[in-house]
C-alpha cells in the first residue's frame, strides 16, 4: 500500500497559475503586526520587479489573532486592501472560528483562552486575571469582549472564506481531508485538520494545497502541499509563498 501511495504522490502536478498573474500567500500571523508590516513591504518590493503582471492576488491563510501581542492591530491593518493594486483574499483560521464560537455562545471559550485567546482579550482591552470558573463569569467575559470588539472587526471575521483557488492551487487554512473531492471538503476540516492530512501522500487530484496551521521551522514544499506556518508569533519568521506561472518561491521576514 505504501508503494502505491508513493507512486501516486510522485506523479503530483507541480502546479501553475495563469500567465500574467501573481499570487502572494501569507502564513499564520498570530498578532504580529510588526512582522506583517515588514512582510507587506517585502511583497510590495517584489511585485515591483514584475510590472507586466496584470493581476495580483494577496491571500492570507487565517489565524490573524491570538498568541502575539497585537491581534487588534493586525485586523485593523487587514480591514481594507493592505496593498494597492492587489486583490485581497482572507481565509478563516481555526483561531478566528474559536473566537466567533465564543461570541456566538457555541462554546464557553475556555479552550480558546488556553491556546491564544487570552492575548486577544488583552489586545482588545479586556482584562482577565483568571480563567472563568462559573457560567456567570463566562457570560460576563463574553459580554465584555462583545463590547470591546468593533463591529467592523466582527464583519471582517464573519466574511472570511474557507478556501480560494487560483490555477492549480487551492488555498486553505489547515488542509483537506484525504480521499475527498475539493467540493465535498468541510469547513471544519479546512480549518482544523492536521495529522490525517499531513501524513497522507495522496495528493488532491490536479491540485497543490497551500496551507498553514501546523508550525514548521521553515516553509515546506512537499510538491502536493506547501506549509507556510513558520510560527511567526515566537520565531519572528512570517512567510509568504510567491507564485508566477510554474515558479514558486518564498519571502520571509528573516530574509537578509
Amino acid at each position: 500500500m505504501f508503494g502505491r501511495w508513493f507512486r501516486r504522490a510522485s506523479t503530483a502536478r507541480p502546479g501553475r497559475i495563469p500567465p500574467g498573474q501573481a499570487a502572494y500567500a501569507v502564513g499564520d500571523i498570530h498578532g504580529r503586526l510588526d512582522l506583517l508590516d515588514d512582510l507587506l513591504r517585502r511583497i510590495e518590493a517584489d511585485a515591483g520587479r514584475f510590472p507586466a503582471d496584470v493581476q495580483r492576488t494577496l491571500i492570507f491563510l487565517g489565524d490573524y489573532i491570538d498568541r502575539g501581542p497585537a491581534s487588534r492591530g493586525v485586523v485593523d491593518r487587514l480591514l481594507t486592501g493592505p496593498l494597492a493594486g492587489f486583490t485581497t483574499v482572507r481565509l478563516m483560521g481555526n483561531h478566528e472560528e474559536a473566537l466567533l464560537s465564543f461570541l456566538d455562545r457555541i462554546s464557553d471559550g475556555l479552550d480558546w483562552l488556553t491556546f491564544g485567546g487570552l492575548e486577544t482579550l488583552l489586545s482588545y482591552g479586556v482584562p482577565l486575571r483568571t480563567l472563568p470558573s462559573s457560567g456567570r463569569q463566562v457570560i460576563e467575559l463574553r459580554a465584555a469582549l462583545a463590547a470591546a470588539v468593533p463591529e467592523s472587526h466582527l464583519k471582517f471575521f464573519r466574511r472570511c472564506v474557507f478556501r480560494h483557488e487560483i490555477g492549480d492551487y487551492v488555498f486553505v487554512h489547515a488542509g483537506v481531508r484525504p480521499g475527498i473531492s475539493l467540493e465535498k471538503q468541510t469547513p471544519g476540516d479546512m480549518m482544523w485538520i492536521r495529522d490525517d492530512f499531513l501524513r497522507s501522500r495522496i495528493p488532491l487530484p490536479g491540485r497543490v494545497v497551500v496551507h498553514g496551521h501546523t508550525i514548521v521551522d521553515v516553509p515546506q514544499d512537499r510538491t502536493h502541499r506547501i506549509n507556510l506556518d513558520t510560527g511567526a508569533f515566537i520565531s519572528g519568521r512570517l512567510t509568504c509563498l510567491v507564485l508566477h506561472e510554474e515558479e514558486r518561491r518564498f519571502l520571509s521576514t528573516l530574509d537578509g
